[in-house]
């Protein structure tokens, strides 16, 4: 009885919880597209200011590195900058135009911390009422469910079988003498 208490728990836990998947991974990706359109403007402007003294991206961050402890530091944080400019700019291409079921597939792509950090502080769970919230909701509980239950099975497989060796033995010792 409460194993199936449990099982039942963990299979709405599961329910209620990937429910939320298509309506935070929409949010995610719309704060994504915001950081690319910011870091675009970031790296552009760095890109100018480059080409206003006749230097490429490259030739400048390493200027700038050698100018000094302020100039390393800004030459490294600027590459940083850059690099996740690339990354993120990649994640948005791979989701842009993709589904719930999709992003789910897709989900390596929403993997950037600040961004699902900021996400999560605005995100506001609701009752999903589209078939994509459907579909996940009972593949989490399908999830949740079989979770506990291969658990269940598992641990009370372990706890079964010493108990009936030592109610075995008694019996043995009986039918020896």
């Amino acid at each position: 009885m409460i194993l199936r208490v449990l099982t039942l728990a963990a299979g709405l836990t599961g329910a209620i919880g990937l429910s939320q998947f298509p309506a935070f991974s929409q949010q995610y990706q719309q704060r994504l597209g915001g950081a690319v359109d910011e870091l675009t403007r970031v790296v552009a402007q760095f890109d100018r200011d480059a080409a206003s003294v006749g230097l490429d991206r490259a030739s400048a961050l390493s200027e700038l590195d050698s100018g000094g402890a302020f100039g390393a530091a800004r030459a490294a944080s600027m590459s940083q900058t850059i690099a996740r400019h690339v990354r993120l700019q990649a994640d948005l291409a791979a989701l842009e135009g993709a589904g719930p079921f999709m992003r789910a597939r897709l989900a390596g792509h929403l993997g950037d911390r600040d961004i699902a950090a900021r996400a999560w502080e605005a995100f506001e769970p609701s009752v999903p009422a589209t078939f994509e919230g459907a579909v996940f909701a009972g593949t989490g509980f399908v999830g949740g469910w079989a979770l506990v239950s291969m658990l269940a099975g598992l641990l009370g497989g372990l706890i079964r079988r010493p108990v009936r060796r030592l109610s075995r033995q008694p019996a043995m010792a009986a039918r020896n003498s």
